[in-house]
């Protein structure tokens, strides 16, 4: 059924707020609904004065209530309300008449009004997935573009706390750990907010009913092919008839519990990760043997982190999915590789690689000529300093056990380099004799000695002289070129890491 919402109503004065002692069911909803969210927005820090806030308006009972409630606050906080309404296209003209509905509300209330169209059956169609996952994908990114754009400073959703109670038990069924059992938040980095997080959707209806208000209703919403209306139409009512008449408070209690929680945690796992969470190329790098000495506790929320900062959000990541990773840290082989929803991890030797599944890597081979001294660029990332100096430093040679992971220098003898330089990746079948060593070696055998790992072989830094190897990131130059003390002029070689 879709429930025209009554102009009449608004354009007579019955959005604004009623006068306290006025008779009717009206002063009861209209007081403790008001005050409740108003009270939310201040402990949360929802608004400052002045903020200019999108509020999204599907239509439905939930988002005319929160406008109603935000235009109610606005002069509190001196709000700038803009009216936000995506049509999903996925209902036909009942989708066009949402569309429609809002924008006249819009209009009554003298708010602007922005919305888009995004085809959604279309992009599921093309790329596959969940329809609803879809729908809520293309929201977001509506919202976040006006954020990012500077367009808004907050968009406020109308998130009540039965969607809460909704949310956790869904994540619940699906295995998700203490983070997913927080919930919605309040509010998030990028700026979203939910002022109705405290308000039930039973109070929202009566709320809007006291009001005279009306909305639309979205059919789809009463579909039982989709997961989350299985949960709010039969699932939630039947576990509060016959197991917790109170379910939906203490979920959504429990979501609260949980979300302080993680905001210790957070700061902790930062705190802790700092040193040991290297963020290379689009990758994250993490000690394996560092991960696996944590408290199994401890260890879970480092890798959620690890993904968080691979792959840009923690969506589509579940429980089963972290210990999954957790396990290659406890491989005793020492290499491995599994995969969760968009993140593609590798145990190598003592690391850990943690790597977005759409991650452009760089081209497999590059060779760039270069004349001392200089800084060049290295298309997988870092920089190779070239310095020339007349004064010999001593330095610490591969053949005294130096090698360290990702490090390298050692200086060159430059009158010994008669021809032109070129730094280029190494590749298979590359060897020479290191200073310090009385024969050639493979740098794959130096790469296993050294525990560098896989993902690093084939970017690894190696500077030649027309054609032959005179230096090799970590591992020195070679023993025919390596500078002594009576060297007129050395060169510096230099890998650096930014």
């Amino acid at each position: 059924m879709v429930t025209e919402f009554d102009l009449e109503n608004l354009s007579s004065g019955r959005f604004a707020n009623r006068a306290a002692g006025s008779a009717g069911p009206a002063r009861r909803y209209d007081g403790y609904v008001l005050r409740r969210v108003a009270g939310t927005v201040r402990r949360y820090g929802m608004f400052v004065p002045g903020s200019r806030v999108g509020v999204a308006v599907s239509g439905g009972a939930d988002s005319v209530c929160l406008l109603h409630l935000l235009k109610e606050l606005a002069p509190e906080w001196d709000l700038h309300l803009t009216v936000l309404h995506l049509n999903h296209l996925l209902r036909g003209e009942e989708s066009d008449g949402d569309e429609r509905f809002v924008c006249e509300l819009a209009s009554v209330s003298g708010l602007p009004f922005e919305s888009t169209r995004v085809d959604v059956a279309g992009l599921v169609a093309r790329s596959g997935g969940n329809l609803e996952q879809a729908a809520r994908g293309a929201r977001r990114e509506f919202f976040l573009d006006l954020l990012r754009r500077g367009v808004l400073d907050r968009i406020a959703l109308g998130h009540t706390r039965s969607d809460q109670a909704e949310t956790v038990l869904f994540r619940f069924l699906r295995g998700a750990g203490m983070a997913g059992l927080a919930g919605m938040r309040p509010v998030t980095p990028a700026g979203l907010i939910r002022p109705l997080l405290e308000v039930t959707r039973a109070e929202v209806l009566e709320y809007l009913t006291a009001e005279g208000l009306r909305w639309r209703e979205d059919a789809s919403n009463l579909d039982l092919a989709f997961a989350r209306n299985r949960i709010r139409h039969v699932l939630l009512p039947e576990l509060v008839r016959n197991w917790n008449p109170a379910l939906i408070e203490t979920l959504a209690g429990m979501a609260a519990v949980a979300a302080d929680e993680e905001r210790y945690w957070a700061m902790e796992v930062e705190r802790l990760a700092q040193g040991r969470l290297v963020e290379r190329g689009g990758a994250v790098i993490v000690p394996a043997d560092w991960l696996a000495g944590l408290p199994r506790a401890v260890a879970r929320r480092v890798v959620r982190h690890a993904v968080a900062k691979a792959k840009g959000d923690l969506r589509g990541i579940d429980a089963p999915h972290i210990e999954q990773i957790l396990e290659l840290t406890r491989s005793l082989e020492g290499s491995g590789r599994t995969q969760a929803p968009g993140v593609d991890v590798i145990r190598s030797f003592d690391w850990l690689r943690l790597a977005p599944l759409a991650e452009v890597r760089p081209g497999r081979d590059y060779e760039i000529p270069v004349t001392a001294p200089a800084r060049v660029n290295l298309p997988a990332g870092g920089v190779l300093s070239l310095e020339l100096t007349e004064k010999y430093e001593e330095t610490r040679s591969a053949a005294s056990g130096s090698i360290v992971y990702n490090r390298g220098g050692f200086e060159l003898d430059r009158a010994r380099i008669p021809g032109s330089l070129s730094v280029r990746n190494w590749r298979p079948g590359d060897q020479y004799r290191p200073a310090g060593h009385t024969r050639d070696i493979k740098i794959k055998l130096l790469f296993q000695t050294a525990r560098i790992p896989l993902w690093e072989r084939r970017i690894w830094p190696i500077l030649t002289c027309e054609g032959v190897i005179v230096w090799a990131a970590s591992f020195g130059p070679a023993a025919e070129y390596a500078a002594t003390e009576s060297s007129p002029v050395i060169l510096k070689v230099r890998k650096l890491e930014f």
